[in-house]
């Protein structure tokens, strides 16, 4: 009744899936290429950790790698692999109110809608805030987004327009650095809001990207 071969390669890519640390690495590969190293910053594990967590990665087929120079990079392998974990992201915010709560938060106020920050961003009558670093910006971000990495947004507060609101994003909408950006500058008294999708759903949704010239 079933193809078992294709049954033991699904559960072989949900054993390798099984992972925070190597579903925190795939969240930072999102449309980037980053080397070992910079993905060890990213996630907070060892290079050696991280490069055995990589390793898995590429052996099921989920990543790709190139030298360069002394470096290695990674990125995201051809096919559906945010599907795959769009999907598993769906089936446990259905099982926990608190992660549905990250991305589907109707009285969050500090949320501002696909269709308002459109008409924003027609009408210039905001400043969008990119807090990712700076590797991940100059791979592609929203247009005339501003960089402030947000490791660095205190010290850095005097390059935001203060005429305009600021809308922050980050990867998406399990990256918790656009939340940490609003919480900074709501402690300075400076409003802001944050577009929870990130660069990761603008992306998917076809819409311009820019990239360093």
């Amino acid at each position: 009744m079933f193809d078992k071969e294709i049954l033991v390669e699904i559960a072989e890519i949900a054993k390798v899936l099984g992972n925070s640390h190597r579903l925190v690495l795939l969240e930072c590969l999102i449309d980037t290429e980053q080397s070992v190293e910079n993905l060890s910053a990213l996630s907070g594990l060892s290079i050696a950790n991280t490069s055995q967590h990589l390793q898995h990665l590429k052996r099921a087929g989920l990543l790709q790698s190139r030298k360069s120079g002394k470096h290695v990079l990674y990125r995201r392998s051809e096919g559906p692999i945010m599907g795959i974990i769009a999907a598993l992201q769906h089936y446990a915010e259905f099982n926990r109110k608190e992660m549905r709560r990250l991305i589907d938060d109707s009285s969050n106020q500090e949320a501002i809608s696909w269709e308002e920050l459109l008409e924003r961003i027609k009408a210039k009558s905001m400043t969008l805030l990119d807090v990712r670093p700076k590797e991940e910006f100059e791979q592609g971000h929203l247009p005339n987004a501003i960089n402030i990495p947000v490791d660095e947004l205190e010290n850095r507060l005097d390059e935001l327009a203060s005429n305009q609101e600021l809308i922050a994003y980050c990867r998406g909408p399990y990256c918790v650095l656009s939340a940490n950006a609003l919480a900074l500058l709501r402690a300075k008294g400076i409003h802001a809001r944050r577009f929870k999708k990130g660069f990761s759903g603008w992306k998917e949704a076809g819409m311009r990207i820019e990239t360093k010239s």
